[in-house]
């Protein structure tokens, strides 16, 4: 095969480019042949040619390849951010409601000094120990009255001497019984003083835990912000408390045992609302922990 290659007869054909063989010098060409760098053109340009669209066309598919690939990494990256700013909402929201939840326990939390035996007044006289009392001074009041008046008889001669001796001996007795560590003697049931007294005593002290608890901003007012927690702090008739605890004026018109009843009402009813307003405090701070937002989940601050 290679002889058969090295005796092919030499091409004559002047519109034929110099042929190159495998084993052999190039063939001589006539001297009508084309420039030589015009007949290196040809191949080069089709060289060119041939190169250039086999890229084109890879670029071609590397950019149609590409364009789905760019459009689903701009997708997956939006994807992050829009759960970034829901995240971010969410913690704002959080954030708020904590503090709301922190501001109303702080203003609020007189409402742990109460005193419920000292506002329900469970020792109050009922009115039928006072109606007995009363009616054990009036008969004191007329057994003294009518002894002094037997006395007085006798000494303007009116009855005799005797009578009226006996009448202010009994008169001296009546007062005697009046007196209260002799009357304790013979009677355990207190005088009408002693109740009066006691009444006396027992609103005083309630007036003064009141005014204790009010102090200077008012709790019934702020307490009334817990109303979504407990409706029924919107009751109509806490109404005149809250106005006038808004006034700082509460206290002074607690001036009967029925408007003391309706403050410890009340202030039953806040603490109600106040648990759960703890409770809610609570979950949202041990949420706001599991989800790593450590500005929600600040602790309380301290109480001075």
């Amino acid at each position: 095969m290679v002889e058969n290659q090295r005796t092919a007869p030499p091409v004559t054909d002047p519109s034929q480019g110099a042929v190159l063989r495998p084993g052999r010098a190039a063939d001589p060409l006539p001297s009508t042949a084309p420039h030589p760098a015009q007949s290196s053109s040809v191949p080069l340009a089709g060289l060119a040619g041939g190169v250039a669209e086999p890229v084109e066309k890879q670029a071609g598919a590397e950019a149609r390849l590409s364009a789905p690939d760019d459009g689903g990494v701009g997708e997956a990256g939006d994807a992050p951010g829009d759960d970034n700013a829901e995240d971010n909402v969410e913690q704002t929201l959080a954030h708020s409601r904590q503090r709301q939840l922190r501001l109303m326990l702080r203003q609020c939390d007189r409402i742990l000094l109460m005193d419920f035996e000292q506002l329900a007044m469970n020792d109050w006289p009922d009115n039928y120990t006072l109606a007995a009392a009363r009616r054990s001074r009036d008969l004191w009041l007329f057994s003294a009255l009518l002894a002094a008046l037997v006395f007085l008889s006798g000494l303007t001669g009116f009855v005799p001497a005797w009578v009226a001796g006996t009448g202010f001996g009994a008169f001296v007795i009546i007062l005697l019984l009046g007196v209260p560590s002799v009357r304790r003697i013979y009677s355990a049931s207190p005088s009408y003083l002693d109740v009066v007294m006691k009444r006396q005593r027992m609103l005083r002290d309630a007036r003064a835990h009141a005014a204790h608890l009010e102090g200077n901003e008012g709790l019934i007012w702020q307490c009334a912000r817990m109303a979504d927690f407990n409706p029924a702090l919107k009751n109509t008739r806490f109404s005149n408390l809250v106005r006038l605890s808004e006034q700082r004026a509460l206290a002074r018109h607690l001036t009967r045992r029925e408007h003391v009843r309706m403050y410890l009402i009340y202030l039953l009813e806040a603490e109600k609302a106040y648990d759960r307003v703890q409770k809610a405090f609570f979950e949202g701070n041990q949420q706001a922990i599991d989800r790593g937002w450590q500005g929600v989940a600040a602790e309380p601050e301290s109480r001075t």
